[in-house]
């Protein structure tokens, strides 16, 4: 079996992890400094979020240099000790890829930007306005506005999905495709153990651009549809695999915003000789009015029961997935679809329980091992990322208020999970000594990762434990998935089946006690042997607000 199909992934956010000079901003010395913490929680992969040359405009996802430290993080040393201490420790390293936009100030752009003859002009997306003097499109950014830029010098427009500093490359360009493949090779060549790829099904765009839909209101058209899984993308991934990939035995994931189950059986199934694995968004969107992540609305816990049987069954013997809860975009689980008060550590173990015993290669997201929340700073000016502030003020325009707006920003703002990892309850968690570049969390005084590691009965180590059975059973990896009380609106149950082996996870996601009452579960549950719960004290055919548990058969 592929040793990535055992692993479990650890992803560290660099800017947020620890800094070990006092600057504010954490550092790769200070990943170095706890990378001992991970080999105790037991993870086996770390994906490091991008350390490269940045100008910072969207957190180092817009990079000037991709063969480059960014200098607050360290030094190339730095790094290539970082990668022999992991090594040593047995851990492995992913790297994020973000090659469907650069910065602005890479070198690659600046010369595209000097002249339309310019060797560089096709790496990057330039078009003529349209005769109105609007832009070539009405595509709207995903960071606000529209995605087109004129340069006032050459009189044309390039094309950048996210910021304005983030151009979009041209993945048509053969020579592009060229200086991409051998920056990966040289990571690799270093000893890397594979790559995280940002927004990869991005990369080819419809050439003919048409207009995007247009919802009654909207100030811009959705261009999606023209790039999301474009014409090109499965010829580009085939060739990134063979003219790099294959060549190295790495774990290969794709954030893929957009992709259906079919879509991932495609980009999966090792025969087609793409990518080993995806991220998908589905069950990110299920607290979302209308797909717009601002306007949020309760779960309802059988829509995600639905989305994880969709995936779990269509990848089954045919692809891979991943499984996830939080990462760097996304909103702190716990707050979200648990409860961070009275019921904080239950309902994070519950959480992880139906995660972790589904199908799939898991990640972590930095403090979700200790149960971290969603942070709620009293100013705008306490927050950094740019596109909630680029929300605010796009939406104070259509007329929501700040109270509005501020409630959507506590509910699912990124710098919900950008804040300082907690590790004690000294000033700043212990992140830093200094004025760290984001304010911390303050519940770091009660959450914190010496409080969980004193604590035998922690989150920490009950994540622990997960991973450990899935290094030891088997059918967790393998088995088959089987949604159970699928109109259950509070019991989240199914089962894994292989052969003759079977395992039954109940999870309660409310505050309620819940009565079983169905004959095939209480059954299952009187033959069999509890493999993990969140609960000691317990009665065989009721659930106690936020309980998980795995029996086995």
């Amino acid at each position: 079996m592929e040793w990535w199909k055992k692993s479990v992934v650890y992803q560290i956010y660099p800017k947020s992890f620890m800094d070990s000079n006092g600057d504010g901003v954490g550092d790769i010395p200070g990943i170095i400094s706890k990378l001992d913490y991970l080999k105790q929680l037991g993870v086996d992969v770390i994906w490091l979020s991008p350390i490269y040359d940045s100008p910072q405009e969207d957190n180092g996802y817009d990079i000037r240099d991709y063969q480059e430290i960014f200098h607050q993080y360290g030094t190339m040393a730095d790094f290539e000790q970082l990668l022999e201490e992991m090594h040593k420790r047995e851990l492995k390293l992913v790297m994020d890829l973000v090659v469907n936009h650069t910065s602005d100030e890479h070198q690659w752009f600046v010369q595209s930007k000097q002249s339309k003859d310019s060797d560089y002009r096709d790496y990057y997306i330039w078009r003529d306005g349209k005769d109105n003097g609007e832009p070539p499109t009405n595509w709207g950014s995903t960071f606000g506005g529209s995605a087109w830029t004129l340069d006032e010098e050459t009189g044309q427009y390039y094309l950048h999905i996210f910021a304005k500093k983030q151009p979009d490359l041209n993945w048509e360009n053969v020579s592009l495709r060229e200086d991409v493949y051998s920056m990966m090779k040289f990571w690799l060549d270093k000893g890397i153990d594979g790559f995280r790829m940002d927004v990869i099904n991005f990369i080819s765009k419809d050439p003919d651009f048409p207009e995007g839909e247009k919802n009654p209101g909207d100030a811009y058209g959705n261009g999606g549809q023209h790039y999301i899984n474009g014409p090109r993308i499965h010829e580009y991934l085939r060739e990134m695999n063979q003219e790099v990939l294959s060549k190295y035995d790495v774990l290969t994931v794709g954030e893929m915003p957009g992709a259906a189950p079919e879509d991932a059986q495609i980009y999966t199934n090792p025969e087609n000789q793409e990518l080993n694995m995806v991220f998908t968004f589905e069950h990110m969107d299920l607290d979302s009015k209308n797909g717009d992540k601002w306007s949020f609305t309760d779960l309802h816990l059988q829509d995600l029961k639905e989305n994880f049987e969709k995936w779990q069954t269509s990848l089954h013997g045919v692809g891979w997935n991943s499984l996830y809860w939080n990462n760097h975009d996304q909103p702190r689980i716990v707050s979200r679809f648990g409860n961070d008060g009275e019921y904080r550590v239950k309902s994070a173990k519950m959480l992880a329980t139906c995660l972790h015993m589904l199908q799939g290669t898991p990640y972590i997201y930095q403090g979700e091992e200790i149960g971290m929340t969603n942070v709620r700073f009293d100013e705008l000016d306490d927050y950094r990322d740019i596109e909630l502030i680029n929300m605010y003020h796009d939406r104070k325009q259509q007329g929501w208020n700040h109270e509005r707006l501020m409630a959507a920003i506590y509910k699912k703002g990124r710098d919900n999970a950008r804040t300082p990892m907690q590790w004690n309850s000294r000033e700043n968690g212990g992140f830093t000594t200094g004025t760290p570049w984001i304010k911390s969390n303050p519940v770091y005084t009660d959450i914190n990762a010496e409080q969980a590691l004193d604590d035998e009965n922690s989150i920490f180590y009950y994540y622990h434990n997960l991973i450990q059975l899935r290094k030891k059973h088997d059918i967790i990896t393998t088995g088959k998935f089987e949604l159970l009380l699928r109109e259950h609106p509070h019991i989240f149950a199914y089962k894994r089946v292989e052969g003759n082996q079977q395992l039954l996870v109940l999870c309660n996601f409310s505050d309620q006690e819940l009565v079983i009452e169905d004959e095939e579960i209480l059954q299952f549950i009187g033959e069999a042997s509890v493999l993990i719960a969140n609960e000691d004290a317990r009665e065989n055919e009721k659930l106690s607000p936020y309980e998980g548990i795995v029996y086995s058969l």
